[in-house]
């Protein structure tokens, strides 16, 4: 999952003529037969832990069912029993442009138990993700990164931001020219929860049982709201309102997906939060603390200040001022140190996030090094997985401010949050020049399923704010029920608590939703293990 979550804004007519049921607007081909094999070892995780692999074809267009084709790869790891077998569930890690089969299989052992043993567990590469025709604007990743540049973090200063819009501007026209099979047009949610419909009928499943993370939790809403009699239980977890994506309802001059989440204002506060915590404990369990909260606050302000002035050489690579911000944000995500034994995939969490903080607070006086002539970015077509994904989703399908609007509301947040949420307000900037719109948008209403669904939200996600979870349940207005879970880290997935856990099997399993008002402890607070080694 990417902070990076996120125009349709003023979609033509004919899109919001899509608005009181695309689910109907063609009929859908029928659903074919997956036939699971061995997974490819190069192509994400599902290699590895017991999982199976799988393509799918779907339409480009689902209002022309029958024209040209794209393919989605699916990975599937078998219901292992005890228990009778419920069906399948499926899982979206997020993002937009989050990889299901590379990402869940590294994140199988945080599934709360119980599900797998009675359900198989499903996940998918949407639409113009990782191996499901990804939207390739390069030959190959470095000369994406290379053209890219200082654009790939957030910009410092007036001319910075100029040089940033600039940049982004032809990066959407580059992606324009290239997009020969009209793919940015048809990657928007509706289209994914057409397609994930289609998945559930091909994997044999009378009616849908999904967990989605992050941006997920907005597919689960749209799946919802555009197929009311196919839900048999969905749980939401890190939530994204259909009112902050959509903009409906939301009116003001906030900058885009990201400020109508509130993903800035909730970095800055989760940040501090870490500050005071971090300086709480000692330096076993948070090396950059200073002994107190006020001195690891002034200790951090000291290294921006530092920072400010020029990078500062790690092990040969100069980290800059945005860099160590941008990468401090995107820390916040997962609160405990976490490795996979499936996969290899691994987090810090915040004690590592420290632990990198300290290293730079050490190396500030350290002189940097010259500056090395970059290598030709290499010759030649290679897949890669680029910021293409999340950026046609997001832009294709959620609505911004005006590009000439974002000096001045990056000057606001700055004097309101500090600097920490610039990372997510000029994220929503590339969505002022991107060039393709979504064809076909759901923009509600989401209140058409009578299946109440699970919500579940942290109270201190620095990515989606619980304010999202309520109005995610208000705006659902179907009985669905909030589970608050006192802690940090965005989603409960990757931050867990036994407690919501045993909601999620109960639900689940048996469709059975917690009481009202239920609120769950994390199970290790913050700083409460042994830092990573630096």
């Amino acid at each position: 999952m990417a902070r990076r979550l996120v125009v349709v804004g003023a979609a033509a007519l004919a899109v919001l003529g899509l608005v009181a049921g695309p689910a109907e607007a063609s009929p859908q081909p029928p659903a074919p037969t997956v036939t699971w094999g061995v997974c490819d070892p190069d192509s994400g995780g599902g290699q590895a832990g017991g999982f199976q692999c799988a393509t799918v074809p779907v339409p480009l267009d689902w209002a022309r069912p029958q024209g040209p084709s794209i393919t989605l790869s699916l990975v599937r790891r078998p219901a292992t029993g005890p228990g009778p077998r419920i069906g399948s569930l499926f899982l979206n890690p997020g993002g937009p442009g989050g990889s299901g089969t590379g990402q869940i299989p590294g994140w199988i052992s945080l599934l709360p138990k119980g599900l797998n043993e009675r359900f198989d567990i499903v996940s998918w590469d949407p639409r113009g993700v990782a191996e499901s025709n990804p939207p390739q604007c390069f030959d190959n990743l470095g000369q994406e990164l290379a053209f890219l540049g200082d654009a790939q973090y957030f910009p410092v200063g007036a001319a910075a931001q100029r040089a940033y819009i600039a940049t982004y501007r032809e990066f959407g026209q580059r992606c324009a020219r290239r997009d020969t099979q009209h793919l940015l047009a048809h990657v928007s949610t509706a289209d994914t929860a057409r397609d994930l419909d289609h998945l559930r009928q091909a994997v044999g499943d009378a009616k849908l049982s999904y967990l989605g993370l992050s941006y997920g939790t907005f597919l689960g809403a749209t799946y919802a709201a555009m197929f009311p009699d196919k839900v048999r239980a969905l749980v939401l977890d890190g939530n994204v309102a259909p009112s902050s994506w959509t903009g409906i309802g939301r009116p003001g001059a906030t900058s885009g997906t990201g400020g109508r989440i509130g993903s800035g204002p909730a970095a800055a506060q989760v940040y501090d939060d870490l500050l005071t915590l971090c300086g709480r404990t000692d330096t076993v369990h948070c090396p950059f603390s200073a002994g107190s909260p006020a001195a690891t606050h002034a200790k951090f302000a000291t290294l921006l200040d530092r920072l400010r002035r020029g990078p500062i050489s790690l092990s040969g690579v100069p980290i800059t001022y945005e860099q160590l911000l941008s990468q401090a944000s995107d820390g916040l995500d997962i609160v405990q140190p976490f490795t996979s034994p499936v996969a290899g995939n691994s987090a810090s969490g915040w004690s590592g996030l420290g632990t990198a903080m300290e290293r730079l607070w050490r190396l500030r006086d350290t002189p940097i090094p010259p500056p090395v002539t970059p290598e030709p970015p290499p010759a030649g077509v290679a897949p890669y997985p680029g910021a293409e994904s999340s950026t046609a989703i997001q832009c294709g399908d959620s609505p911004v401010a005006p590009t000439a609007l974002f000096p001045a509301l990056a000057a606001q947040a700055e004097r309101r949050d500090g600097p920490i949420a610039l990372g997510a307000l000029w994220t929503d900037e590339i969505c002022s020049t991107w060039p393709a719109k979504a064809a076909a948008s759901f923009r509600g209403p989401f209140d058409g399923s009578r299946t109440p669904l699970l919500v579940l939200n942290t109270t201190s996600d620095p990515a989606t704010p619980i304010s999202n979870a309520r109005r995610m349940v208000n705006e659902l207005d179907n009985g669905s029920r909030l589970l608050t879970v006192r802690g940090y880290g965005h989603t409960v997935f990757l931050n867990p608590s036994t407690c919501a856990a045993r909601a999620e099997v109960a639900y689940l399993t048996g469709l059975t939703l917690p009481r009202p008002g239920t609120v769950c402890a994390q199970d290790a607070a913050p700083f409460a293990t042994v830092a990573v080694p630096a």
